[in-house]
C-alpha cells in the first residue's frame, strides 16, 4: 500500500510539475506559447491590438496578452520584476531609463537578432537609433517619436498685428515680437520661457552651440558658456515681462496658460498637439523652433525592448519586427497619436489635425538632437531640477546652479566609467 502510495504521490509531483512548466511562469497557456507586453498609454490600445492581429496572422500558436500599466507605477513594477528574473517579454523602454536597464543586462541586445534577420535600421530616425544604442548595439527598436515645435496663437497674432512665426525666426526675432504681443493690462504673455527640459532649456543649449552631455558619455556641457546664455536669454523675457515667471509656471501650468488664450507662444512636443488643438481650435498654429547660433530641437521618442530572459525569443522578436514594422507605425501614425519612428510612414499622422502644419515636426528632424542620457540619467537629473529651479527662483545665480550640475554630474558619470 505504501508502495503504491508514492507512485501516486510521484505521479502527482511530475504531473505538477508539467503544468508548472506549461503555465504563465514559462509564457505557456492552453498549449499556446504566451508573449506578455507591457506598456502605460491606453491611448495606443487599438493600435496595438491591429499590429497584434496581423502578428497573429503567421503566429496563429501565440497567445499575445497585453498589460497597460499607469506611468505612476508602469517603471517600479518592471523594474521589480525585471530584477526578480520574471516580467514581460516585450515593452516600451524611454530614453531616461535606457542606459540604466541595458547596462543591468535587463533587455536583450537586439543588435544579433537585427543581423540575423537582416533588418535595415535606416528606415527608423537616426535621433532614436541613436538613444537605443548602448556599446555600439541596439537594444531598442523605435516606435515612435516627439520633436518639439513652437505653437502660437494666430488670433493674439492677427489682434497684435504681427506675421507668424516661420523658419526664418531666430531669439532675437522671438523677442522683438513678444514685446509686441504681450498685453499686461490683460495679462497676456507674447512668449513662453520654459523651465522644462525637453522643451525648453535642453533645445536652447543646443541652439547656442552647446549640449548637455558629451558624445562619449564623459562630460557635462552645464557649466559651458552656451549653457548660461541660454538660461540668460530666458530669464531676460521673463523680467521683461513678456514670459510668465518660474513662480507663476509653478502656480499654473503653461500649457493651460496658451491653451486659454494667455500666452501667443509656447514651445512643446508634437505630442501636445491634439490636446492644443481641443483647447484653441483652428486659433492654433505651429512653426518650427527659433535658432539661436544655429537650429535644433531635442527628439525623444520609445522603442520597443525584450526582457533578457524571455523564453520565447524569436516569437517576442517577431512581434517586435511587426510593432514597430512598415504596417505597425502605419497604424500609429492613422491613429494621429505621435510621429511614427519609420521614416515615410508619417503621412496618416501629418492630415490628422489638417488645419495644422505637422510637417513641421517632420521638418526639424534634419537638426534633432538625441535626448540626454547615460546609465545614470535620473541621478543627475535630480540635481539639474533642484538647482535649476533655485535659479529660475532668484534664490541662487545661474552660474553657481550651473556649476553644481556639471560638478555633480561629471562626478556621476565617471563613476559610471569605473562600473
Amino acid at each position: 500500500m505504501a508502495r503504491k502510495m508514492s507512485i501516486i504521490l510521484v505521479f502527482l509531483f511530475l504531473f505538477t510539475a508539467v503544468m508548472t512548466g506549461c503555465g504563465g511562469s514559462s509564457g505557456e497557456a492552453g498549449g499556446k506559447k504566451v508573449i506578455n507586453v507591457a506598456l502605460w498609454d491606453e491611448n495606443v490600445k487599438d493600435t496595438v491590438n491591429k499590429s497584434i492581429e496581423l502578428y497573429k496572422k503567421k503566429h496563429p500558436d501565440v497567445e499575445v496578452k497585453v498589460t497597460y500599466t499607469p506611468w505612476a507605477d508602469y517603471w517600479t513594477k518592471l523594474k521589480t520584476s525585471l530584477a526578480g528574473n520574471s516580467g514581460p517579454d516585450v515593452f516600451w523602454m524611454n530614453g531616461p531609463n535606457f542606459y540604466a536597464y541595458a547596462s543591468k543586462g535587463w533587455i536583450k541586445d537586439l543588435q544579433p537578432l537585427i543581423d540575423e534577420s537582416k533588418l535595415d535600421t535606416s528606415v527608423y530616425t537616426n535621433a532614436l537609433v541613436n538613444l537605443y544604442t548602448y556599446n555600439d548595439h541596439l537594444y531598442g527598436l523605435p516606435y515612435f517619436l516627439d520633436a518639439v515645435g513652437l505653437y502660437y496663437n494666430k488670433e493674439l497674432f492677427d489682434k497684435a498685428g504681427v506675421s507668424y512665426p516661420d523658419g526664418s525666426w531666430t531669439w532675437d526675432t522671438i523677442e522683438q515680437n513678444a514685446a509686441k504681443l504681450t498685453d499686461k493690462q490683460n495679462g497676456v504673455y507674447g512668449y513662453t520661457a520654459l523651465i522644462d527640459s525637453q522643451s525648453g532649456y535642453y533645445d536652447l543649449i543646443h541652439q547656442a552651440g552647446g549640449y548637455i552631455i558629451s558624445e562619449d558619455k564623459t562630460k557635462s556641457g552645464f557649466d559651458s558658456p552656451e549653457a548660461l546664455s541660454a538660461f540668460q536669454w530666458e530669464k531676460k523675457l521673463m523680467d521683461q515681462g513678456y514670459s510668465p515667471n518660474a513662480q507663476q509656471q509653478l502656480e499654473t501650468k503653461p500649457l493651460q496658460l496658451f491653451g486659454s488664450g494667455k500666452a501667443a507662444m509656447f514651445p512643446a512636443i508634437s505630442v501636445s498637439a491634439p490636446e492644443l488643438y481641443k483647447l484653441l481650435g483652428d486659433k492654433l498654429g505651429v512653426a518650427p523652433l527659433p535658432a539661436g547660433k544655429q537650429k535644433a530641437t531635442i527628439v525623444h521618442g520609445l522603442s520597443w525592448a525584450m526582457n533578457e530572459k524571455t523564453k520565447h525569443q524569436q516569437e517576442a522578436w517577431d512581434l517586435i519586427q511587426v510593432l514597430s514594422g512598415k504596417e505597425g507605425e502605419q497604424y500609429l501614425a492613422e491613429s494621429g497619436f505621435s510621429i511614427p519612428a519609420y521614416k515615410g510612414t508619417e503621412e496618416g499622422w501629418l492630415k490628422s489635425i489638417p488645419s495644422l502644419d505637422l510637417k513641421v515636426f517632420v521638418d526639424s528632424l534634419d537638426f534633432a538632437v538625441p535626448y540626454p542620457v547615460s546609465e545614470r540619467t535620473a541621478e543627475w537629473q535630480d540635481v539639474e531640477t533642484k538647482e535649476l529651479q533655485d535659479a529660475y527662483l532668484g534664490k541662487k545665480s545661474f552660474e553657481e546652479a550651473l556649476k553644481t550640475i556639471a560638478d555633480k554630474m561629471n562626478e556621476i558619470l565617471a563613476e559610471e566609467k569605473k562600473d
